[in-house]
């Protein structure tokens, strides 16, 4: 397999960026030298570059603002994205800020994207406003394409309720979420799990592939930021 350049996009509360950070380990865990770039403007706690010192033991690189900026609620995108994209050596995977105008920062990158070659994916979780239906989740879907001048190739179901999901929640969301794939002819293989709910949650539902999702981000209260460590 050569090194890809993967784009993680999705509506705000989607858990693309845990998904975007779990993808960053797998592939490093396969053996390739992977970079994680936080392009995430938009929400300014769940964000990839809150791992950067995990993952720099792992061998990963994460390009984010870094020191002072680091936990900045700025539009703040390192230079150094560009050049990740133009690195064919590296495996390169990029967490995109959730909605429209997060995707906007993705116009800048279209022609080194499309010059290298890229998979989209777009993490949905139907029980998140505007992503609940078939329906709002292909206006999203436009809605994001138009912003980023990208097209989507993969969609990816994460739909849960924290600590109340279940496999009846889960298997309603992939439902939906396959219901996008036939009208849209999106591919649609891989549908996401907390490891705290694994065992709860079957493998191959409606023959999808299940991928269980370790948890890296902190949740805002309990960022040492915040606490005034």
């Amino acid at each position: 397999m050569k090194n890809k350049l993967i784009i993680v996009i999705g509506a705000f509360g989607s858990g693309k960026s845990e998904y975007s950070i779990n993808l960053a380990k797998e592939y490093s865990l396969k053996g390739f030298n992977v970079s994680l770039s936080d392009l995430d403007v938009v929400n300014p706690y769940f964000r990839s570059r809150d791992v950067r010192e995990k993952f720099e033991k792992d061998g990963i690189e994460v390009i984010a603002p870094q020191g002072e900026y680091k936990h900045a609620d700025l539009p703040m995108i390192s230079p150094r994205i560009k050049g990740e994209i133009n690195n064919y050596d590296k495996f390169v995977i990029i967490d995109v800020g959730g909605d429209p105008a997060g995707c906007r920062t993705l116009a800048r990158y279209v022609e080194d994207a499309t010059k290298r070659g890229y998979e989209m994916h777009f993490v949905v979780n139907t029980k998140r406003p505007f992503t609940s239906t078939a329906e709002e989740i292909i206006i999203m879907k436009n809605k994001l394409e138009y912003t980023s001048k990208l097209k989507i190739t993969h969609l990816i179901s994460n739909t849960n309720l924290m600590e109340f999901t279940d496999e009846e929640i889960v298997e309603k969301g992939i439902s939906i979420v396959e219901e996008v794939s036939k009208q849209t002819n999106l591919i649609f293989d891989d549908y996401l799990v907390l490891d705290q709910h694994s065992e709860k949650i079957p493998s191959g539902i409606d023959g999808k592939n299940k991928k269980v999702l370790s948890y890296f981000l902190s949740k805002p209260w309990e960022m040492p930021i915040l606490k005034g460590i």
